[in-house]
Formats: structure tokens, C-alpha cells, sequence
């Protein structure tokens, strides 16, 4: 019987990281096909441009999930800050379950608060400003009204940007602010906290209220190799793919 269940985030697949692409397929079809349950948490691919951008490596990505999904797998995924235009077209094409930007999971009886970890970072205010702006439905409806290829180039364009300003901002501002982190916690009820995006994997623990909170931060796998947060009754631990 399945009982792990499986988090990740942050592969920024693309045509040109072939390696982290056959790494995630593997993942996929050897270790993911036996977990109850997969999450990714945002930001799977580095640029997604629409649901029917087919262009390689999408092709083969659907392909795997949707032989996951067959497989008996769940899998749920949240929109992180380079692939929010992923929509339904795309979930129906792999199997997945798309997840609102905060979403809690039980875990044998453990709320568990999930989101991508873009939302945390409120003291980066440029982003933020854009985030809004960018989640609207009229600015997502001018994107995707576009040919393909002009948002083939614009992608290529708004990655080199992104590269260009992280360079002029401090690492600070690009982390999570423990207020809103807390904030959040509280809001929805939840001592455990799982995300991505700030590319710093690490097991946080804190108090909250009078009592022991948990943040845990997942690795990319660019930087950290293929890292997968599994939980199965109660135990935690770090698998390297």
C-alpha cells in the first residue's frame, strides 16, 4: 500500500537543463509511482507561457505525469512565480490537481499549510507590485492572446531580467518575513508550513503563540541536486534523487 507522500519545487525545467529533466522523469517513474501523493510546490517549470505551448521538454513531462497519475499516484500542484500561467488545459493533459496559493493538507490527522513561498518574501515590494499586477485576469488574458513565438521571446527576456534584478537585491529582501510567516500560520491554523521559491532548503523551528512551529523549506534542483521532502507517518526525512 502507498503511504509516502512526496514534496518538492523549484526544478525550473527548460530545453536547455536536459540533465534536471531526465533527473525528474526518473523521479517520477522510480521513486514517485510509489508514494500515495505528490506535491509540487511551484515553480516546476522556468517559464511557462500557456497550456499549449508544446515546444520540448513539455512533450515528455506530460507524458510522465500522466502516466504517474494513472499509476495511482495523487498529484497536486501549486503555480509558483515563473509558471502562474499554468491552467487547466494542463492538468487535464497530466492529472494533476492545481491548489490555491495557500492550501492545507492533512496528514493523519496534521494540518499541514502549503504554498509556493513567493507570498512570504513581503519585504522584496518590486515583486510584489508585479505579482499583483501579473495574476490579474487582464494581464493574463494579453499574454496568452499573444502568437507563441512572441511569448517564447518575451519568456527568454523576462528570465534574463529576473536574473539581471535578484543581482541588485540582497538576499534579506529575497527571503521569507517571519511576521508574515506567522501571520499566515495563524490564519489558516497551522504549526507546520511548507514551501519553496527562496532556494534556501532548511528545517526552521520556532514558537508561535506558546507553542513549536515548523517551517520547512524545499531545495531547488539546480543548486541542491534533486532533494525530495517525504513524509510517511509521522517521520520526516530528505531523500536526494
Amino acid at each position: 500500500m502507498k503511504s509516502d507522500v512526496l514534496f518538492i519545487s523549484d526544478l525550473h525545467l527548460s530545453l536547455e537543463k536536459t540533465a534536471i529533466t531526465r533527473r525528474f522523469i526518473h523521479f517520477l517513474q522510480h521513486r514517485a509511482v510509489s508514494a500515495a501523493a505528490l506535491y509540487i510546490l511551484g515553480d516546476l517549470f522556468d517559464a511557462w507561457i500557456g497550456d499549449d505551448d508544446n515546444t520540448p521538454p513539455n512533450p515528455a513531462i506530460k507524458s510522465a505525469l500522466r502516466q504517474l497519475a494513472a499509476s495511482g499516484t495523487d498529484i497536486f500542484m501549486l503555480q509558483g512565480n515563473r509558471d502562474f500561467l499554468l491552467g487547466q488545459a494542463f492538468c487535464r493533459e497530466t492529472g494533476i490537481r492545481l491548489l490555491e496559493d495557500y492550501a492545507v493538507i492533512d496528514l493523519a490527522g496534521m494540518p499541514v499549510l502549503l504554498t509556493h513561498g513567493d507570498l512570504l518574501c513581503t519585504d522584496d515590494l518590486p515583486y510584489q507590485a508585479f505579482r499583483k499586477k501579473a495574476h490579474s485576469q487582464a494581464w493574463r488574458q494579453s499574454v496568452l492572446s499573444k502568437p507563441l513565438l512572441v511569448r517564447l521571446l518575451a519568456a527568454r527576456w523576462y528570465r534574463f531580467r529576473s536574473h539581471f534584478h535578484k543581482r541588485n537585491k540582497t538576499l534579506e529582501i529575497m527571503d521569507v518575513n517571519q511576521q508574515t510567516v506567522a501571520g499566515v500560520m495563524r490564519q489558516f491554523d497551522c504549526l507546520t508550513l511548507i514551501h519553496g521559491h527562496t532556494h534556501r532548503p532548511a528545517h526552521h523551528q520556532f514558537m508561535l503563540d506558546g507553542k513549536p512551529a515548523n517551517r520547512r523549506v524545499l531545495a531547488d534542483w539546480k543548486r541542491d541536486g534533486g532533494a525530495v521532502l517525504c513524509w510517511n507517518n509521522g517521520d520526516w526525512r530528505v531523500e536526494t534523487v
